[in-house]
Order: C-alpha cells, then structure tokens, then sequence
C-alpha cells in the first residue's frame, strides 16, 4: 500500500495538478470538497473523496482519514475585491487554523502549505526566503490573508507537526479553470481593455505541484520556498497569448495612473451594479511594481524547475482547446 495524502483545494487549478501528479505517483489519494463542488474535472483522477469544508472543522475532523502522512492544504481564497474581505479571511485565515488543529488531531506528519508570493506584501525589488513580508501593513486583503495563514501554520511545528510552506509566483499551465484563462478569452474577442504595467515572476503548475510533492520529504521542516520563474512583464504574457491567437498584440502597457482611475470607475459603478468590476482598486494596487524573484533554494532544494513563460502559455492554450475552452 502506498502513503495516503490527504488536498484540500483538489477542485481548483493547483489542486487539479497536484492530484493527478500525485495518483501518477503511486499516492492514495483522499481529496476534499464541497456538497456544491463540480467534480467532473478531479473525477478524472479517481482520488477518493470526502465531503467537507475548511471553515467547518467538525466536518474536517471526520473527512481526514487516521494514517494521513501528508496534507496538502492547497485551498485558498484569492479574491482581489475588499467586498470579499470578510469571507476571504474566513478561507484563507480561520479555514487554515482548522486545517492546522484537524491534522495535529488526527496525527498526520507534515503539512504542505500553498501559500504565494503575494505573503511577502508590497515588497519591491528583489526577493528571496529571507526577504522580510510587509503582508501586514498591506491594504490587500488577499496578501494580509496568505501571511496569516502560513504563519498560523508554521506556529504548529513546536506542536509537533512538520509543516512547508510553498510561495509560488503567477501559475499557468492545464487544468486552468479560471485564472489566467480569462486572458485568453479577452484577447480573443477583442475585449482586454489594456495591459497593467506589471513585472511577475512566471511558474508551470506542473513544477510547483512536483515541488509540493519533493517538500513532502526534503523540504526544511518550518521553512518556506519560492516557486518562480522567468519574471517577465504582463506585456510579454499578453503578447505571447495574442501570437498563440493570431491576434494583434498591444505594443506598449498602460500607464500606473490609468489603470487606477478605471479601477475607482468600476469601484464606484459596483456600488449600483452589485458587480465585482474586471479591474478593482486592489488589482491595481498590486499592478505596479516589478519584483525579482529568486527560486535558487527550491532548485537546489526541491529539484524545482524554472520553464519558459512561453511554455506554459502553450499548454495552457493547447489544455484550452482540447477542452473547448476556445
């Protein structure tokens, strides 16, 4: 019998991945979701399923199997609109404290951790593990929530439960249900309203899944990895889209400033709409900067590699097509 892995979030893009890897593997695998959850996609990977929710921890403790070796908590709440701030928090922050306390509950031995590259907060410039996080003077709620929760979960470790925390960049790649897909289809139908000018740091989801699956053995007990790539400008992400596409592809980005004032635009129409608007003040607060980001420990570490962005662009678009997505 192989080891049992225990993913929450196994509906979603990552989780998707990790399950399919993780079956491929030679895991058991008992994923959780929702009454609510559409499971056509992870049914695919015939995991075995459990019914239940991170924000309810009696239905937690009785979806975790006893011989659980690795939980993956993989499910987050990514929401760049402050309307959402309350039930983010309840997600990402109250979510993982039950995940920390069912699996120091049932014996489980390490718990790998999806956090993201949005804990450090508004840092600028280069980045690495020991770049300190300013998550908490931050005014995006989605940062805020993701430092809080890798650091209720790093808190269990003198409790006697081994935990990763994983820090990837921005994910493309298969089984992207609604992330960067959404580019695809506005370029598509001539409907991308302009290019913030942002500098990311590109990672494939198949790469961040293998190194979730490595830090379930070699990763440093407490520690953290970045999983990056090839940081690049949203520029350069549209236009490779756009080629993909046979569209034309904007030559210049949008400035700072612009950006802002369609977000307070489509902030104050939502007032009467009820809406989320396509770009919210928090989205363009983080569309500013150009970070560098450095995956050396995760390489070195982990095995983790860097593939080009215009890779993972193709087997997005190819997933895209194949599922007619296009």
């Amino acid at each position: 019998m192989g080891r049992t892995a225990f993913v929450t979030g196994g509906t979603g893009f990552v989780g998707l991945n990790l399950v399919q890897q993780l079956k491929a593997d030679g895991w058991d695998v008992v994923a959780l979701h929702r009454r609510s959850s559409d499971l056509s996609l992870l049914n695919r990977f015939s995991p075995r399923l459990a019914e239940g929710s991170i924000t309810d921890q009696a239905s937690l403790l009785a979806a975790i199997p006893d011989g659980i070796d690795t939980l993956f908590h993989v499910a987050g709440d990514t929401s760049m609109w402050r309307r959402k701030n309350a039930e983010q928090t309840r997600n990402n922050v109250d979510g993982t404290r039950n995940v920390v306390e069912a699996a120091l509950a049932k014996g489980v031995r390490r718990l790998v951790v999806t956090s993201s590259i949005s804990a450090y907060g508004p840092v600028e410039g280069e980045i690495d593990e020991t770049t300190p996080s300013r998550a908490a003077q931050s005014r995006v709620n989605y940062e805020l929530t993701k430092w809080q929760a890798q650091e209720i979960a790093r808190a269990a470790v003198p409790r006697g439960l081994e935990v990763v925390i994983m820090q990837p960049g921005a994910i493309m790649g298969p089984y992207d249900i609604g992330t960067w897909s959404r580019l695809f289809v506005m370029v598509r139908d001539n409907k991308l309203p302009g290019v913030p000018p942002a500098g990311l740091t590109f990672t494939h989801v198949q790469e961040v899944v293998k190194a979730h699956i490595a830090a379930a053995d070699r990763g440093e007990n407490g520690g953290q990895y970045l999983l990056g790539g090839e940081n690049r400008t949203m520029l350069e992400l549209v236009q490779e889209i756009a080629r993909l596409l046979g569209k034309p592809a904007p030559q210049k980005a949008m400035p700072a400033w612009l950006i802002r004032i369609v977000a307070q635009v489509g902030d104050f129409a939502s007032n009467f709409t009820g809406q989320e608007p396509s770009i919210t003040p928090e989205i363009a607060e983080g569309l500013g900067g150009m970070n560098i980001v450095t995956s050396a420990k995760a390489q070195r570490e982990l095995g983790y590699k860097v593939v080009p962005l215009s890779v993972m662009v193709k087997d997005c678009y190819d997933w895209m097509v194949a599922e007619g997505r296009l």
